[in-house]
């Protein structure tokens, strides 16, 4: 199967046009300038000389990379002269300043022009990587070609330095991107050097003592170093840097055939989605080495979920649907796309979340009274800007993008994945889907197409079902049969539901999360008052839906609180006090100033 490109499809309205516009009209501008200020565009240049502030850090090309390319996808919708001349800029002077190999890294270039390629946790290739993968989509976006031939000379630098000579430090990249970028170089291009050089790396990967860089703090894990791939069954360390590997090992397996490399993708797939990831599709356990831990180790208040990670868990999961139509991927995929990534911007799209806790209590945050050194704990309210700000450029340019993940087709079948209202140009026809969702589950498809059958998917969480045809379920998909002009109801039920983690996951024994359709609820102070997770649910409650200023329903339910008393610790009863309970989606909580927040709730 072949996802249909986002070129094609066009969001018309709903939830998703809306989220796009803000997107659109509000985080592209909001990024660029946070980032102007920050001389992340500025370090382009390459003028930064010893002894003068703001040196160009080694991720910083990734960063302004993640932006060029979100403002690339912009430009799909319609000429933006703002975002084109500064793109323009930038790529002024990124060809300007490569050096005589296509080599550019505006950090390495300016501070140690003599040892690139000798530090393998330095990101040089990461960089390298982002930028192939912005000049990519701004040649798809606009046909200009400057900067994609521009990176395809450094894509022949790397493979002359790593696959030719081998005179590099190092093997394979410290933090992988460039592995799924080659790729992208490879179908932009029809150069098949660059999936060659993307195998070579993924072929090459875990079996290489110069590349188990010891630097007192992480081990072989940390950069998935300890095997090699093929032989890989769990996920291990560093959240983003084993996600973006897989994503390469996915491109690389497709391309290629590679059945052992594509069992691999399954088993890690199955272990994060079955054992390491949170309700929200986040992934990452722990702030150090922002990694995976141990099966079921899933604390939440210090849950470090990061932001690029949910959108990495979204990119694999987008890939391991091309091998075949299975549900649990483009569950796990909505999963991460309505929670764990969605929580990582605000609403009004100014302000981000690296780390994405599923509870806050803030007046808990800094309980250590007596010492300098505090317990770390997630930020409260969102910033515009990280010193490692690898998050905010990256919503932009997923969010841009989003129409990726819509639509699929093979050579007798037209496939669809997400709901969002929306419309595609076909090979041989058109698709008009019209749905509130995730609203409601009600879908309307239109669709005019030479293919045999229609496969809609009926997502996990969907107990019940109605679709005005006749259909066969199949992993996940209802298949309808085609007639040429076709006019399909399908209506997923969603009431609301409780839903309750393994027992394994400790964290969470005797408690449950509130979820309607694909979207997670959470509790704040700011609605519920203090103490929230004493508040309990009861098992059979009923849930009104509310309007809210979030885009989506609140829900509004009976709480219980045990009443309040001064004694430390009393009989225990039945004595506990109604009131009235309000959720609201988990992706907008801490919109409203610092407050307590919970996820996980008592059940009564």
């Amino acid at each position: 199967m072949k996802n249909i490109d986002f070129s094609d499809v066009n969001i018309t309205g709903g939830f998703w046009k809306k989220r796009q516009e803000v997107n659109r009209e509000v985080t592209a501008h909001a990024v660029y300038e946070r980032f102007r200020e920050t001389h992340r565009f500025a370090a382009l240049a390459c003028t930064w000389k010893e002894g003068e502030p703001d040196m160009p850090h080694i991720f910083w090309d990734s960063d302004v990379a993640k932006w060029i390319e979100g403002a690339a996808y912009i430009l799909k919708d319609g000429e933006n002269q703002a975002l084109t001349d500064i793109i323009e800029d930038a790529v002024d002077k990124i060809l300007k300043n490569s050096d005589e190999n296509g080599y550019f890294n505006s950090h390495f270039l300016v501070t140690r022009q003599n040892e690139h390629f000798t530090h393998r946790g330095q990101h040089e290739l990461y960089c390298a990587g982002h930028l192939m993968e912005a000049a990519v989509a701004y040649y798809n976006m606009t046909g200009r070609d400057r900067f994609l031939k521009a990176m395809c000379r450094y894509a022949d630098y790397i493979e002359k330095v790593f696959k030719i000579e081998k005179s590099a430090a190092f093997t394979t990249p410290g933090h992988p991107e460039l592995e799924l970028a080659l790729m992208r170089l490879y179908r932009a291009t029809g150069e098949k050097r660059y999936a060659e050089l993307s195998k070579y790396f993924i072929d090459e990967h875990g079996k290489h003592e110069n590349d188990r860089e010891d630097d007192g703090l992480f081990n072989e894990y940390y950069n998935q170093d300890e095997m090699p791939l093929r032989d890989r069954k769990t996920a291990e360390g560093h959240c983003v840097r084993a996600l973006y590997l897989l994503c390469g090992m996915a491109d690389v397996a497709k391309e290629y055939g590679d059945g052992e490399l594509l069992a691999a993708c399954r088993r890690c797939f199955d272990n994060i989605t079955g054992k390491r990831m949170y309700i929200t599709g986040g992934v990452g356990s722990t702030c150090v080495g922002e990694a995976f831990t141990l099966d079921y180790d899933l604390p939440n208040r210090t849950a470090y979920a990061e932001t690029c990670a949910a959108i990495a868990l979204a990119l694999f999961s987008g890939r391991m649907l091309e091998f075949g139509a299975e549900g649990r991927y483009a569950d796990v995929l909505e999963r991460a796309l309505y929670n764990g990534i969605l929580s990582g911007v605000s609403m009004d799209g100014r302000s981000f979340f690296y780390e994405n806790p599923l509870e806050v209590d803030p007046a808990f945050n800094d309980r250590n009274t007596s010492t300098v050194q505090k317990e770390h704990f997630p930020i409260t309210q969102r910033v515009e800007v990280f010193d490692c700000s690898c998050c905010p450029p990256n919503i932009l340019r997923f969010l841009a993008s989003v129409g990726n993940f819509l639509y699929g087709v093979d050579e007798d079948t037209l496939y669809i994945h997400q709901y969002m209202d929306s419309e595609a140009v076909l090979e041989d026809g058109t698709l008009a889907v019209r749905t509130a969702y995730p609203a409601d589950g009600k879908i309307l498809i239109s669709c005019r197409t030479a293919k045999a059958r229609l496969a809609v998917r009926i997502p996990g969480w969907c107990e019940s079902f109605r679709l005005n045809r006749p259909y066969e379920l199949k992993n996940g998909y209802a298949y309808v049969t085609l007639t040429g002009e076709d006019e399909i109801e399908v209506d997923l039920e969603m009431p609301v539901r409780l839903v309750r983690a393994n027992r394994r996951v400790h964290e969470d024994a005797g408690r449950v999360a509130v979820m309607r359709g694909p979207v997670v609820y959470c509790a704040e102070g700011v609605d519920n008052g203090p103490d929230i997770r004493s508040i309990a649910v009861a098992g059979d409650g009923q849930f009104a839906l509310l309007d809210s200023e979030f885009l989506l329903p609140a829900l509004r339910t009976v709480g219980y609180r045990p009443k309040e008393t001064e004694e430390l610790y009393v009989k225990d009863s039945d004595d506990y006090e109604e009131i009235p309970l309000t959720l609201i989606p988990y992706y907008a909580f801490a919109n409203r100033g610092t407050t307590e927040m919970a996820l996980w709730l008592l059940k009564k």
